[in-house]
């Protein structure tokens, strides 16, 4: 897959595991819970996070500070079972996502992440 895909992948990831937390949340199974949190914060750090470009200048800086307000949510609706702010993560990650797939790839370059 492009890089471009990728990055469409990892949204796509992230907001299928929330919804497996929140499935976890009702059914009461806390192992499952946690874990598929764990996997979209995973995939919010280490996936979408570390992907900026830090050349990006504003936007990569906001990109952070909404990616680490995320992470934040989502440790705390871990540790309260809070399905309201898992949806207000999920609705974060699909407005990114929108936006993302509405970016034609052939009218830009995605590059490989940069070390910061």
């Amino acid at each position: 897959a492009s890089p471009h895909k990728l990055i469409s992948m990892l949204f796509a990831g992230a907001i299928e595991s929330i919804a497996k937390a929140k499935k976890a949340i009702t059914q009461r199974d806390y192992e499952a819970k946690g874990r598929a949190i764990g996997k979209a914060l995973r995939i919010v750090e280490e996936g979408l996070k570390a992907s900026l470009d830090a050349r990006g200048g504003a936007i990569t800086e906001n990109l952070t500070m909404l990616y680490d307000y995320m992470i934040q949510r989502l440790l705390q609706a871990n540790i309260r079972s809070d399905e309201a702010m898992l949806d207000e993560v999920t609705g974060l990650l699909r407005q990114l996502q929108e936006a993302w797939d509405a970016i034609d790839p052939r009218h830009h370059r995605v590059t490989e992440p940069v070390a910061s």
